[in-house]
């Protein structure tokens, strides 16, 4: 495998589904429907049989599981190319976008955070950060815990369940919030895989957006990152999401590569056992 390929894997570690088999270097995922990632087939490096028998195993896996069939891969890799000859069409209908671009930032406590943590403690303590916005102060803090208030802005309309909940909670994971008046204003999700840590679920709530918070809970959660041995940080956005990309590009993030769904074309995949 290639490093694209390679992170790949490094961030399906970080948003683990509930079930996982491999199919040779494949790997296909299901968490009863909670995000494209973790239910759809990771299609790097060799599947270990030919195309269309891997395809076909992708099929009946999302079928047996009541799922979409379809494909994670990197954008222009030869699995793309072969997966495109076999007649899979872009997933343009994949609701939170078909096409991702990964970034990556160098960790280093200096470069990366403007705020310093006022806490004290073994590693496995909170950091909390007192931060002051030019219109109101705020606290930002990582936990190894949920805090109060934290699940209900980090899950979108539709999204709460037991798998949602149990894919956002696996692994060694920081749980980042920020408060502002009492109540819980920005959230953001840190998990740390093999030196990586990877970044998701930044939401800041719409009565506090433009002062400064998506900016603290990123230093947050790097600093969080830092402190449990991460050198590197990664995380996914949808290509056309600019206001995050340009956030993260304001904060030294750059392009590692991107990836696509992929799906059967209608009446190519249909369910075998049935």
């Amino acid at each position: 495998m290639n490093a694209r390929e390679k992170l790949e894997i490094t961030c399906s570690r970080a948003w683990p589904p509930l079930v996982e088999d491999p199919l040779g270097d494949w790997r296909l995922r299901w968490a009863d429907g909670f995000t494209g990632r973790a239910n759809s087939a990771l299609a790097v490096g060799d599947p270990g049989r030919p195309l269309g028998e891997a395809l076909r195993a992708v099929c009946d896996f999302a079928h047996d599981r009541a799922i979409t069939p379809m494909v994670q891969v990197v954008r222009d890799s030869p699995n793309e190319h072969a997966i495109a000859a076999a007649g899979w069409v872009p997933a343009t209908g994949h609701g939170a976008g078909h096409e991702v671009v990964v970034l990556t930032a160098p960790l280093t406590p200096k470069r990366n955070f403007p705020y310093e943590s006022d806490a004290s403690g073994p590693p496995d303590a909170t950091f909390p950060m007192k931060v002051t916005s030019p219109e109101r102060s705020f606290h930002v803090k990582v936990t190894d815990e949920p805090p109060p208030g934290w699940w209900e802005l980090v899950m979108r309309p539709g999204e709460d369940s037991a798998a949602a909940r149990q894919v956002l909670t696996s692994g060694k994971v920081g749980y980042g919030v920020a408060t502002a008046e009492g109540g819980v204003a920005g959230v953001v999700r840190g998990a740390l895989v093999d030196g990586w840590l990877h970044v998701g679920r930044l939401e800041v709530a719409p009565a506090f957006r433009r002062r400064g918070l998506a900016s603290a809970l990123m230093g947050a959660v790097q600093a969080w990152g830092v402190e449990h041995g991460a050198d590197h940080a990664v995380l996914q956005v949808a290509e056309g999401n600019s206001g995050a990309l340009a956030l993260y590009a304001g904060l030294g993030y750059a392009p590692h590569h991107r990836y696509r769904y992929w799906v059967p074309a209608p009446g190519s995949c249909e369910d075998s056992t049935s």
